[in-house]
């Protein structure tokens, strides 16, 4: 509760873990009197000091040494202390900049929100991009790559691409896939890949009439639906991590590296945080053991009211926590924005 410290434990809670977010070394009543204007004697800084710890909201690794935040004095810091350090107006010109350079198609806004918030905070970025399977089919075409195989590529209105490198059948020449793709193009254009149902399939092998060109058909349009019913991670930022002083032990670095690489396991802490809002979750607050040392905080960004996915900065407790939370909830907004593009 807000009201359980007085002001000045406050201040000294506030000072203490501004500092270690700054330096990531422990804490020790000196410095916070030589550093910062607490009003109060080094000895009155270390008796706050003590019950601070005692209440749980410091801790200290060792005897000798100074104190860090525990889980407990991190979310009470979130909850009522941080200060607020909103995106200023050139970073977000930046941002705008980014995206207006780098997306054309609707994957590489998701790329993109990923490269953006690790690039800012200098911690790992998850971004779960949507199913697919709203957007609208809008043409399928083939490009030849030599004398017995074709590049198929299947594009839809909000800029998703399926590519493949197909073998043409045994007689089948390029102008037979050429032929191909007016027919699918004309019985599928402004169905949603939802919606292809098997009645326009068989239209399509009505009029081929070829039933290895139908079979190659098929393929790709299978391939692009089971694509489309897939969530998509896209993370950043695992340099921006490893610079961290809390990831130069090498075995941390190595375990932090597996997890992130667990695409299901990320999937699912993503989930579990799926919401309205900006939810931070911190370090013992976590129910996975893997993420007891982290902090995540997470965005979920909606369209047109239906919930499409979440964005989140993972990190060590000791991150810059106005920041990022900032950042986004900008991000979340733009993210809708950018997507709105696409029509989709």
């Amino acid at each position: 509760m807000q009201d359980s410290l007085d002001a000045r434990k406050q201040r000294v809670l506030k000072a203490i873990i501004r500092d270690y977010v700054e330096s990531a070394e422990p804490v020790g009543s000196r410095t916070l009197a030589r550093k910062y204007d607490l009003g109060v004697s080094p000895a009155t800084i270390r008796n706050e000091m003590a019950d601070l710890e005692m209440l749980g909201y410091l801790e200290q690794l060792h005897t000798s040494s100074g104190r860090i935040p525990s889980s407990k004095g991190y979310r009470f810091y979130v909850d009522g202390l941080i200060p607020p350090e909103p995106v200023s107006d050139e970073e977000k010109r930046l941002i705008n900049r980014w995206y207006e350079k780098r997306v054309k198609r609707i994957e590489e806004v998701f790329q993109e929100t990923a490269r953006i918030i690790s690039q800012v905070t200098h911690n790992v970025s998850l971004v779960l991009a949507p199913q697919l399977t709203q957007a609208q089919f809008r043409c399928l075409q083939f490009l030849p790559l030599d004398d017995r195989r074709v590049i198929t590529v299947l594009m839809t209105d909000a800029g998703f691409i399926e590519n493949k490198i197909m073998r043409m059948p045994d007689g089948a020449t390029f102008e037979d896939f050429q032929r191909m793709a007016a027919v699918i193009n004309k019985n599928l254009a402004g169905h949603t890949l939802a919606t292809i149902e098997h009645h326009s399939l068989a239209e399509i092998k009505d009029e081929i009439q070829d039933e290895p060109l139908y079979e190659a058909a098929l393929s790709i349009i299978h391939r692009a639906l089971e694509s489309s019913k897939e969530e998509r991670l896209y993370l950043g930022g695992t340099t921006e991590m490893l610079e961290q002083p809390e990831f130069h032990d090498v075995e941390k670095v190595k375990d932090t590296l597996l997890v992130l690489e667990e695409e299901e396991l990320m999937k699912d802490l993503l989930h579990a945080h799926m919401g309205d809002g900006l939810e931070v979750t911190i370090g013992q607050e976590n129910e996975d053991s893997h993420f007891k040392d982290s902090s995540i905080i997470t965005a979920t960004y909606h369209l047109n009211g239906e919930l499409l996915g979440t964005i989140a900065v993972l990190g060590p407790t000791r991150m810059e926590y106005a920041k990022a939370m900032s950042l986004l909830e900008y991000m979340n907004a733009n993210l809708t924005n950018i997507i709105k593009r696409f029509d989709w």
